[in-house]
């Protein structure tokens, strides 16, 4: 009988990433929420076990250089996973309809060709009150943080990369 390498959310087991080594690329294009988004997810990797030393952040213009930052990253043999954080909101223009399909496309184009996992964590929202929703930091009411998340996708990927090549 063959292995079952079923994933699993984050309540049925403890993600550990103590002996993991991640890449976060993260936009500067609306940085008020980009800045919730990473403040998630590296407050969220050192919950997990992830050290300082092996975690680190690359600045890009905005969601449109995510895809090449996230590779260059990956290609580095450097990280276990790579984490793309950006924010593109709807607006009056077509930017969003040439930013946000290919930012997602990109990411996962990079991901496939590197074999490393870079996990999209870049909202697509129709107006701020959403991004905010969807990046709350302490103090926040109501919401979540999709960096956070994103960095749990990332170790639980690690995590089956492993398995799976363990045998």
């Amino acid at each position: 009988m063959g292995k079952n390498f079923r994933g699993s959310s984050a309540s049925e087991h403890a993600i550990d990433g103590s002996d993991a080594r991640l890449g976060i690329a993260c936009a500067r294009w609306n940085d008020a929420i980009t800045s919730r988004l990473l403040r998630g997810a590296t407050e969220r990797a050192a919950e997990l076990g992830v050290g300082a030393d092996d975690l680190d952040v690359a600045w890009v213009p905005g969601a449109f250089e995510l895809p090449l930052a996230a590779q260059a990253m990956a290609q580095t043999g450097r990280y276990d996973a790579v984490v793309a954080l950006g924010c593109v909101i709807r607006g009056d223009t077509a930017h969003f309809e040439y930013v946000a399909g290919p930012a997602s496309t990109g990411i996962m184009d990079a991901q496939l060709s590197t074999g490393v996992p870079i996990i999209l964590g870049v909202l697509t929202t129709e107006n701020r009150r959403q991004a905010l929703v969807r990046s709350v930091v302490d103090g926040d009411v109501v919401g979540d943080n999709k960096g956070a998340e994103a960095v749990d996708t990332a170790l639980e990927m690690v995590a089956l990369l492993r398995a799976v090549n363990a045998g």
